[in-house]
């Protein structure tokens, strides 16, 4: 496995409900309290987000209208929530650091992004950026997932970093935060002085991701540090049980990567899994871990724990069985039984509109009561035109990957 080592000087389906709540507008951010003499003072951290995770077997491909935009001082309703941005806004309150907030773009998963769509997406991030990089920026700390894709441009987030660095110049120090089943590829490495990921499957930590990658942007900003960032590529893809982090071998390897950041010896330590349905060249697992400026210990540290997640490999693969076992199996299973298609997982952007299981439930003569989740517009809509406790016959599934 080669050991990338880099020396980032310092050089340095649309959803627009989210949640409520947030800080008391007394603990938010206040931008015009900022506009004075302190501005002089404090470090001042542009902040950016774009995040998306894409399935590239998805016929149906993404589109602008998909992603919930803010820009500027609306990005403070992310303050206090449980996401990267809000995690990174509390640390750079405590810090006394000053926020200069361009734009954040998140969207569901979905099908790969239209060009059109995403050259617009990035046009608009990039021109947020450009408006604030000759006013005395400190610092970046940018929002992604990893596991992007559009079309004509397979590594978006890659694209953005490197837009950003001619933007802003050499010496400003960029770290960004990812989803552990995002892929770091060699482009986005290149731009960056940092980098945070996720250490929970299933996801609960993006604030306190965000706030780790705060800290990270603080200690390269204050103490002028020349962090060094090793990366392991790991020839596997893996899937299953065995990822869930509390109680799984991938989360036994999490947690040592966790302390290697609680005992100092790493600013930053994660193993990212990538996500499968993402077909990108890059596409693989790996072990990142940086320090401050310790190239023997990132490297060290960074093939240890691949060394320990290679054996493992096996393990963490997905127990399938047929599915007409399965339906045999349900039948003889006292209470509720689920049955799961990962490939058709619409949380991992695909179409969710196969109608395999329930055919399969069907033609085994299944007798007991089944909750079955589909994507079909066309039975939505007749099933909403028909009313409560009506009776239709309509074409089940296939509504948008007829395969």
């Amino acid at each position: 496995c080669p050991i990338p080592v880099f020396d980032p000087r310092p050089r340095f389906p649309r959803d627009r409900t989210r949640p409520s709540g947030g800080l008391p507008a007394d603990r938010r951010w206040q931008p015009d309290a900022l506009k004075g003499n302190t501005m002089t003072t404090r470090p001042r951290i542009l902040i950016a987000e774009c995040m998306q995770e894409i399935s590239s077997f998805n016929p149906l491909a993404g589109d602008y209208d998909n992603f919930y935009i803010e820009r500027g001082d609306a990005m403070l309703a992310q303050d206090g929530l449980n996401t990267s941005l809000g995690g990174a806004l509390a640390v750079f309150r405590e810090t006394g650091m000053a926020p200069v907030l361009t734009i954040s773009a998140r969207s569901g998963s979905a099908g790969i992004l239209m060009a059109k769509a995403w050259q617009r997406l990035a046009d608009e991030v990039l021109a947020s950026i450009a408006v604030q990089a000759g006013s005395g920026i400190d610092g970046v700390y940018f929002s992604m997932h990893g596991a992007m894709a559009a079309q004509g441009e397979l590594d978006p987030e890659g694209y953005l970093l490197a837009e950003t660095r001619k933007l802003l110049g050499p010496h400003i120090p960029i770290v960004i935060s990812l989803d552990l089943h995002g892929i770091l590829t060699d482009r986005m490495l290149k731009q960056i002085n940092g980098v945070t990921i996720y250490h929970t499957y299933p996801h609960v930590d993006f604030a306190s991701t965000g706030q780790r990658a705060a800290r990270v942007l603080h200690q390269l900003v204050t103490q002028k540090i020349r962090p060094t960032i090793a990366r392991v590529v790991i020839p596997a893809l893996v899937r299953g049980d065995e990822l869930i982090t509390k109680s799984g071998c991938y989360g036994e390897l999490i947690r040592e990567a966790r302390r290697l950041e609680l005992e100092g010896v790493a600013m930053s330590a994660g193993i990212m899994i990538g996500n499968p349905f993402t077909d990108e060249p890059e596409l693989c697992c790996q072990v990142v871990v940086a320090t401050a400026g310790d190239a023997a210990v990132a490297e060290q540290e960074a093939l240890r724990l691949a060394r320990e997640f290679w054996p493992l490999r096996h393990r963490m693969q997905g127990k399938l069985i047929s599915l007409d076992r399965a339906i045999a199996q349900a039948s003889s299973i006292a209470g509720p039984v689920i049955f799961t298609d990962a490939a058709d997982a619409t949380s991992s952007g695909a179409t969710g509109d196969s109608n395999l299981i329930i055919r399969g439930l069907r033609d085994a003569g299944y007798r007991k009561k089944v909750l079955a989740q589909i994507v079909d517009p066309m039975a939505a809509a007749a099933a909403h035109r028909a009313g409560v406790g009506a009776r239709i016959n309509v074409s089940l599934g296939g509504a948008i990957d007829a395969k």
